[in-house]
């Protein structure tokens, strides 16, 4: 029986991918950096090992992950999360990206490069590696400082701004014009249609996925999640943007969705099939002997790398605000090229527009600066320390009464506010209107071409159905009121206000007139178009004025109920959330000084066995024991939290011969025993883990005491007991370890 080739090449990829990638977990190495040295072992420029056949095949599927890890990205991306940065993050990142793809072109132009090669490499300069700076972080145990708030929400933004810039290299590849206007153009279309999908996409899928939740499982979750991923790919394609974007567009529309997490989870492993397949055949286009070739390069390139992303964005950290001290750690912290880097290399070779050296470039690059990356986030305490000794004193000063001043900057001013809402709804509702033009223009109008005899009726057809489209948009455009305390505040604080307010009015209604006109002469000439603009407009504002008003309040609260959708249900999970959903309880018992459980190890004292009860903690004096270990002890006095049902807790206290204190557990201090629950997702990584392999007793310093899943209840679970994706984990311990545990 013949085996097609690309069969043979899959298991060769995957079984080298897998061998290498226990071998780089052992040694504590990115698995992005294992998979690309087996796709050199299975390439045909090693030749020790069989290689693979089938080039072409290959290189689809590696298309296939490019598409998975960016919709996985944009699945944990968010627009909100982009909202939520804040100001420090995005002068840091926007400052850094500035300097360093400045910088790379240069610095490719200073070696003889290309405008495309230098163009490009500044643009694979521009992101780091999540990946790295994580497990960088976690190693170092410095997950928590303050300062790596500061680099995720840089790398939220680097994220974004590369996938915008993948759409402009792509564009300049294609077009092979680089002046400012087409750029300016291209940069618009891009926002327009970033803009249209989003607000389509929030009004429409969720909505779906509501109607639908009642047939839909994770099999039919799954596929629908797939199929509306390659479908915004190829909507992306045919206005002219790359499947990466779509498939990105895509994850972050779901990512407003109450389907979210779900999603997440179960494309995690075919994205990691994928995703291993495409760092895979990036390994395989290394040539050892053109990475020797172009050492130099790779030298040059590695410590603009390091010293130039690190000195910017140090620098933009600064201009944000930030003390030295944060600024030097930020700044270190981000030295490295990420998985962009291998993205961007492979659109330039793909679009043929690059040279072949710019991708073995690309991976010395990112090798080096992976293994760097730990060195220097941990030297930057000393480096700050050397930097402190060396520079002036005034210059200190300065900076630390810079960074206390911008601290301490007032909020924004009313007109600020006020001229952000004016922008939000001529922005809104014109994509809306300008959409709903291209649509009648494009497909609409020569559709009904064909079905009218008369091109007049059929013309006047076309804009009356999109007249009516519009009519909600044109009314909130020109009509509806800022509902704002600062617009009143300004309105009423002084009269010299009042001008400027109706002039933003006025604005707004000229916008709405303009897209109006513009629509309308897409179909007719110039003066039956002002005669028809004005007709419409007095129809829209007089005559249905009321209709309309109730239809978009009704489209605005869909829309906003949607885009809320996610965190409104995360709300209700954690009221929920609040205590056990069985008779069960958790109680401070006192232990008598003449019971028969003291001085005996608590392994041979088998209370879970003998009355169903586990201990949680135990106070002694001032010191309390957090789940106390097998060979603890109780002694007289000891004060113990206990959980169980009313009758296992009645019928030990028999035996602990004291009063049952239930409920009764201190408030203050920092020894407070609580019971607190977490959910089993993606962020403990708990998932497919038994009780005793997860190490959450010794993360939290708590018990596991209950354990929901589904209709199932399960109290005091045994310590084989496999935690399963949305397991609702019950703890009783020390609040503190365990809320810092949840994230």
């Amino acid at each position: 029986m013949h085996v097609p080739q690309l069969i043979i090449d899959l298991a060769l990829i995957l079984g080298a991918a897998g061998i290498i990638t226990l071998l780089f977990r052992r040694l504590k190495q990115p698995m992005v950096l294992g998979y690309i040295i087996a796709g050199f072992i299975v390439s045909p420029n090693f030749k020790l090992f069989p290689s693979i056949g089938d080039t072409h095949g290959i290189k689809t599927w590696s298309e296939i992950g490019v598409i998975f890890l960016l919709f996985s990205l944009g699945l944990e991306f968010s627009f909100k999360k982009l909202m939520r940065v804040g100001g420090t993050a995005a002068i840091t990142a926007f400052t850094e990206i500035a300097c360093i793809t400045v910088a790379g072109f240069f610095v490719g132009q200073w070696m003889g490069w290309s405008f495309m090669d230098s163009m490009f490499l500044g643009g694979l300069l521009a992101s780091s590696s999540t990946t790295i700076i994580i497990r960088a972080f976690e190693e170092l145990g410095i997950k928590k400082k303050s300062f790596t708030k500061i680099v995720f929400g840089v790398l939220v933004i680097e994220d974004i701004v590369v996938i915008l810039m993948m759409v402009l290299l792509s564009t300049m590849a294609v077009s092979k014009q680089f002046e400012g206007v087409d750029m300016i153009l291209t940069v618009l279309k891009l926002l327009f249609f970033l803009a249209l999908w989003f607000l389509a996409g929030i009004f429409l899928l969720p909505t779906f996925l509501k109607k639908m939740e009642k047939y839909i499982n994770e099999e039919t979750l799954l596929v629908i999640s797939i199929a509306l991923c390659f479908g915004m790919v190829i909507l992306a394609t045919k206005v002219g943007f790359s499947a990466e974007l779509g498939a990105f567009i895509m994850g972050s529309i779901i990512a407003e969705t109450t389907k979210a997490e779900k999603v997440e989870h179960l494309i995690q492993p075919v994205k990691d099939l994928f995703g291993a397949i495409f760092f895979v055949s990036v390994g395989m286009l290394i040539n050892p002997e053109m990475i020797v070739e172009y050492k130099w390069p790779v030298l040059w390139i590695t410590l603009l790398t390091i010293f130039g992303k690190c000195i910017s964005t140090t620098l933009g950290a600064l201009l944000s605000g930030q003390p030295l001290k944060q600024a030097v750690q930020v700044g270190m912290s981000m030295a490295q090229v990420g998985e962009f880097a291998f993205i961007i290399a492979t659109l330039g070779m793909t679009l043929g527009v690059t040279s072949d050296f710019l991708f073995p470039v690309a991976v010395g690059t990112s090798a080096i600066t992976t293994f760097t990356t730990p060195y220097m986030i941990k030297f930057s305490m000393p480096f700050y320390n050397w930097l402190e000794k060396v520079l002036p004193p005034k210059w200190i000063a300065s900076l630390n009464r810079y960074s206390a001043s911008s601290q301490t900057l007032q909020g924004e001013s009313d007109w600020r506010k006020v001229l952000r809402s004016y922008v939000r709804v001529i922005i809104l509702n014109g994509v809306l209107m300008f959409a709903i033009t291209m649509i009648c223009k494009i497909y609409l109008g020569p559709f009904l071409m064909k079905q009218f005899s008369n091109p007049f009726w059929a013309r006047m057809t076309t804009v009356i159905i999109g007249m009516v489209a519009m009519a909600p948009f044109i009314w909130a455009m020109v009509v509806q009121k800022i509902q704002s305390i600062a617009y009143k505040s300004l309105w009423l604080d002084s009269k010299y206000n009042r001008g400027p307010l109706v002039v933003a009015e006025l604005m707004r209604s000229v916008v709405a007139v303009l897209l109006v006109g513009f629509f309308i002469n897409q179909f007719f000439p110039l003066l039956p178009s002002l005669l028809g603009t004005i007709l419409g407009m007095l129809v829209v504002l007089v005559a249905v004025r009321n209709q309309l008003q109730k239809f978009y309040n009704r489209i605005e609260s869909r829309f906003l109920t949607n885009l809320n959708a996610r965190e409104t249900a995360e709300e209700e999970k954690s009221k929920k959330l609040v205590s056990l959903p069985w008779d069960a309880q958790v109680s401070e018992i006192v232990i008598d000084p003449w019971s028969t459980l003291i001085d005996i190890p608590l392994e041979a004292l088998q209370l879970r066995e003998k009355y169903g009860i586990n201990i949680g903690a135990i106070r002694r004096g001032e010191f309390t024991i957090f789940t106390p270990a097998r060979t603890e002890k109780l002694f007289p006095y000891d004060k113990i939290t206990v959980i169980g049902t009313d009758t296992q807790l009645e019928e030990f206290s028999k035996v602990a011969n004291s009063s049952i204190n239930t409920g009764k557990q201190e408030a203050d201090g920092e020894d407070n025993v609580s019971l607190v629950s977490i959910v089993v997702d993606e962020n403990n990584g708990l998932t497919g883990k038994t009780l005793r392999t997860s190490g959450i007793r010794e993360k939290t310093q708590a018990l596991v005491v209950g354990i929901a899943r589904g209709g199932e209840k399960m109290l005091n679970p045994s310590s084989d007991t496999t935690f399963e994706w949305e397991d609702v984990v019950w703890l009783v311990g020390d609040r503190k370890r365990i809320q810092e545990f949840k994230g």
